[in-house]
C-alpha cells in the first residue's frame, strides 16, 4: 500500500486502459507509486479497496477510484495543470464524446484481439476492422498536432495506448495513412510518453 499522502495506481503493465492512467500522471509531472499488478491476480491490497479487483485502480488516501475514464478525469480535476480536457463546456462534451467512441469503437476491437479466448477467425476480423477504421479517420490527424485539438488531451491519453500496441496486435498501417503516422511518431517521441511506459510496453517495439 502506498506511503500516507502518497498516490497509488495498481495497474497492469500491459494492459492498454492502465497505460492511459499511466500517461495522464506522466503528462502531469504526477508522482505516484505503480504497484504492477500481474493479469487475471488480485493481490489482498487491492482486494480491499475495489470490490471487483480490477485495474487501473487509483487510490488517493481514503479515496479509491476505478474505470480508467474516471480515474483520468479525477486527476485532470485534481491536478489541473496542464489541462487535458477543454474548459467549455461544448468542448468539453465533444471530447467526452470521442473518447465513449474510441472504447465503443476501438477499444472493443483491440479487446478482442488480445483475449486469448477469442477465436483466430474473430480475431482476423477484428485486425481488419482496426485497420480500415484507423486508415479512414487518418486524414482527421492532418490539420492539428492533437487528436482533433491544438492541446493534447484524454482524447490522446486514450487512442496513444492503442497505437503503440499496433505491433502487439499484428497491424501495420498503410501508406495512406500518412498523417496518423506522423501524430504517432510525434507523440511517441513525447517526454511524458515515454515515461509512461512500462517495461513490458517498452518491449512491445
Amino acid at each position: 500500500m502506498a506511503a500516507p499522502n502518497k498516490l497509488a495506481c495498481y495497474s497492469d503493465p500491459t494492459d492498454h486502459y492502465s497505460h492511459r492512467v499511466r500517461l495522464v500522471l506522466a503528462e502531469k509531472g504526477v508522482s505516484a507509486e505503480i504497484i504492477d499488478v500481474a493479469p487475471g491476480r488480485c493481490p489482498p491490497n487491492l482486494a480491499e479497496v475495489n470490490p471487483y479487483g480490477s485495474v487501473p485502480t487509483l487510490v488517493d488516501r481514503d479515496l479509491a477510484l476505478y474505470e480508467s475514464t474516471v480515474v483520468m478525469e479525477y486527476l485532470d480535476e485534481r491536478y489541473p495543470h496542464p489541462p487535458l480536457l477543454p474548459v467549455y463546456p461544448v468542448a468539453r462534451a465533444n471530447s467526452r464524446l470521442l473518447i465513449h467512441r474510441i472504447q465503443r469503437d476501438w477499444c472493443k476491437l483491440v479487446d478482442l484481439i488480445l483475449d486469448a479466448r477469442s477465436k483466430e477467425p474473430a480475431r482476423v476480423q477484428a485486425r481488419k476492422e482496426l485497420r480500415e477504421s484507423l486508415t479512414g479517420v487518418s486524414p482527421l490527424f492532418a490539420d492539428k498536432p492533437y487528436f482533433l485539438s491544438e492541446e493534447l488531451s484524454l482524447v490522446d491519453c486514450c487512442l496513444l495506448p492503442i497505437l503503440w500496441r499496433l505491433p502487439q496486435l499484428g497491424i501495420e498501417l498503410p501508406r495512406p495513412a500518412k498523417p496518423l503516422l506522423d501524430y504517432m511518431e510525434r507523440q511517441f517521441a513525447r517526454e511524458g510518453f515515454k515515461a509512461s511506459l512500462s517495461a513490458a510496453e517498452r518491449d512491445m517495439r
